[in-house]
């Protein structure tokens, strides 16, 4: 049976380790857990979708310094905190790093599942999102240089006779390019481009007009 998502278990008590990868299991998660952040770092593969359950207070390399570590390796991977003992800069630190959660122990089953679900689904909107990027990149780089110019402008708002001026041509080439650039986007109407161009950023180089 197909689990719910992956947890990443990290906690340098022995016990604690013991006790939550059980009951994750059980709660139909699958499970890695990590004695330290390091051993996080050299060994965690990325899965979709995951959470992070993180101590706060580890010897070597603390929860925050692991958190920081990912955040500046560009792994968007959801985290919720632990602890028992924590003082509230740690705990606004952690919040402003982008934490999704923070538990004080100990926690109940259900501000677990709570926790962890919150979590899995924004990793798998996250992943989603990139995914349909990605896309719309392959999709951006199939148009032709003139292509680009007015796709560009289409997503600032831009009507035909405006894109016109801008790019020097008359407002029925323009037309005519709007539709190219529809058929090559995969798209049959303005509101089907902004949904799938959301949060799409033009490359620079390709938004120049001339």
């Amino acid at each position: 049976m197909a689990t719910l998502g992956h947890v990443f278990l990290v906690d340098d008590d022995h016990d604690i380790r013991l006790h939550l990868g059980n009951l994750l299991r059980q709660l139909n998660y699958s499970v890695s857990d990590f004695p330290s952040a390091q051993d996080f770092l050299r060994s965690a593969t990325k899965v979709t979708p995951s959470v992070l359950l993180l101590d706060m207070r580890m010897p070597l390399m603390s929860g925050l310094e692991l958190h920081k570590l990912l955040t500046a390796q560009q792994w968007q991977l959801p985290v919720i905190y632990m602890s028992g003992e924590s003082h509230s800069q740690e705990i606004i630190d952690a919040m402003k790093g982008g934490a999704i959660d923070f538990l004080w122990k100990p926690f109940t089953q259900s501000q677990l599942k709570d926790a962890i679900n919150n979590g899995l689904d924004l990793d798998l909107q996250r992943h989603t999102s990139n995914l349909r990027l990605i896309g719309v990149s392959a999709l951006h780089k199939s148009l032709s240089r003139k292509e680009q110019q007015i796709f560009s402008l289409m997503l600032q708002g831009h009507g035909n006779k405006t894109i016109a001026a801008e790019i020097g041509v008359m407002p029925d080439t323009v037309k005519k390019h709007r539709a190219q650039v529809l058929e090559k986007m995969q798209v049959s109407s303005f509101a089907e481009r902004l949904a799938l161009c959301k949060d799409f950023v033009v490359p620079e180089s390709e938004s120049l007009t001339g």
